[in-house]
């Protein structure tokens, strides 16, 4: 039987720039030949736990529903300042690199050994280890997933075929020399194969929700297809999800009715760090179905410091949104912010796997998309309910009964749900090619110390899409970068 290195601790970094940016050292003694050794690759807290870098810090620089205190955002990292200004090159310098595509390509590793080898494993059963591997394809799936995201332009049918993709890694071989672009077809060809053939074998329900279960595979397959732009393809797979969910009775929505009521679980608010929530809780999993979190507060590499909502996105908030609790209108050294604009201190801690919000939102957009529109009305009255008085929660009755209002609605409550946690990075990437949002634009402010205001606006299509990082063409010079 094929043997294979294992990580008991992981350490990867990468090799001399001589050497392609895919080739991955894998450092360790164990050798891998029993399944429980596979079983603790998966249980590897580099999967779920990304407390320094790798989550989502670049996506919520680049959304458009922040702004920037100047005084608390420049000169901290260059970085950042970039990133909010959608510069054209993002990494300057080989010592500049992206924390996300760094943490993807070593993960690649592991993920691709278990793949290949642990059917082969010594011990357990077939079902155990054909579940396994099944969790490893769709946590490989997720991964690529993002990486389009970064890298690769919007999806379009018309020109997916032809659209460079992003390099497919489906080996475990340090001695592969490169691997190709592909188009983006591809790219989305290879996630969908992974993630389906992942849901044949994932059992409904894992022990802990930093595994993969078939409801979050098909939920995050749905996404997928309706990142791409076909909300018909997508919506079966988010309903089962949903009803595999509502079967099996988690995750669950807190009820911010509750939670930040006099007694609530969130109380008491803390004056610097804010509510108690599970954005200050990073083991807190109530409302996860696949549970990914990593850390946007201060003290991290590229930190939320100096972010505030943007007064388009404040404007979105009805006064007894309860959400709101979550923000301060002061300053990160605890003085008043002059304008009164808001910081989100209640996350420290943001998740981006998938979360039960964003599946009924998920939901509720291709309902709205293929016209049910008192179904996508119930999916996205449900999360509000949880989050503000019912007697507010209700879509507008004019709202409600349209249905390019009701998807654009549906898109401002993912803003009033995710906002400052690198959601609408994506968002506005699909929306750039939605026909129901032609003429999109993206602008972020900068508030200057001396009360000037720096204005900045995204450069389409390009600036949609980051171009790879200098390390990563340097040991890759046949590999053509974005424009």
């Amino acid at each position: 039987m094929k043997k294979s290195i294992l990580y008991i601790i992981i350490l990867i970094t990468f090799i001399s720039c001589k050497k392609s940016w895919l080739e991955i050292v894998p450092m360790g003694q164990r050798v891998a030949s029993n399944m429980n050794d596979y079983e603790l690759l998966m249980n590897d807290p580099g999967l779920y736990l990304y407390a320094s870098s790798g989550g989502w810090q670049e996506p919520m620089f680049m959304g458009d529903e922040i702004a920037a205190e100047g005084t608390f955002f420049l000169n901290r990292s260059f970085i950042k300042e970039r990133l909010f200004q959608w510069a054209d090159t993002i990494y300057l310098t080989t010592n500049e690199t992206g924390p996300a595509i760094t943490v993807h390509n070593s993960q690649m590793y592991n993920l691709n050994k278990v793949i290949l080898e642990v059917m082969e494993a010594d011990g357990g059963t077939l079902q155990q280890k054909s579940i396994i591997r099944a969790e490893a394809l769709a946590t490989r799936a997720w991964s690529h997933f993002n990486m389009v995201n970064y890298y690769c332009r919007p999806y379009i049918a018309s020109t997916a075929g032809t659209d460079p993709g992003f390099p497919m890694i489906d080996k475990a071989d340090i001695n592969t020399p490169a691997y190709p672009r592909g188009t983006l077809q591809q790219s989305y060809d290879f996630i969908i194969n992974d993630l389906k053939e992942a849901i044949k074998t994932l059992p409904i329900k894992r022990a802990i929700a930093t595994r993969m279960s078939k409801p979050a595979a098909e939920g995050l397959l749905g996404k997928v297809y309706l990142f791409m732009g076909k909300p018909a393809e997508a919506l079966p797979y988010l309903q089962s999800a949903l009803n595999q969910v509502a079967a099996s009775g988690s995750p669950l929505l807190y009820n911010f009715n509750e939670t930040l009521a006099p007694g609530g679980a969130f109380l008491p608010i803390d004056p610097m760090n804010g509510p108690r929530s599970p954005g200050q809780n990073p083991s807190d999993i109530q409302e996860a179905l696949l549970s990914k979190v990593w850390n946007c507060g201060p003290y991290t590499q590229l930190s939320n410091s100096g972010l505030v909502l943007a007064p388009q996105a404040v404007a979105l908030y009805g006064a007894n949104d309860l959400r709101l609790k979550l923000y301060t209108s002061r300053n990160p050294d605890n003085t008043p912010n002059a304008a009164g604009r808001l910081r989100k201190y209640g996350v420290q801690y943001a998740r981006f796997g998938l979360q039960l919000p964003e599946l009924y939102l998920l939901s509720a957009e291709c309902k709205a998309r293929n016209g049910d529109l008192t179904g996508a009305v119930a999916d996205v009255e449900t999360l509000r309910k949880n989050r503000m008085p019912v007697a507010d929660a209700t879509v507008p009755a004019a709202t409600a009964t349209n249905q390019t209002a009701l998807v654009k609605f549906i898109i401002d409550e993912r803003i009033r749900e995710f906002a400052m946690e690198g959601y609408r990075w994506f968002d506005m990437r699909r929306l750039s090619v939605d026909p129901l949002f032609t003429g999109i634009s993206f602008k972020h402010s900068l508030y200057n110390a001396n009360g000037s205001t720096t204005e900045y606006t995204l450069s389409l299509p390009n600036r949609l899409v980051l171009k790879f990082p200098r390390n990563i063409m340097d040991a890759n010079p046949d590999m053509a970068n974005n424009p």
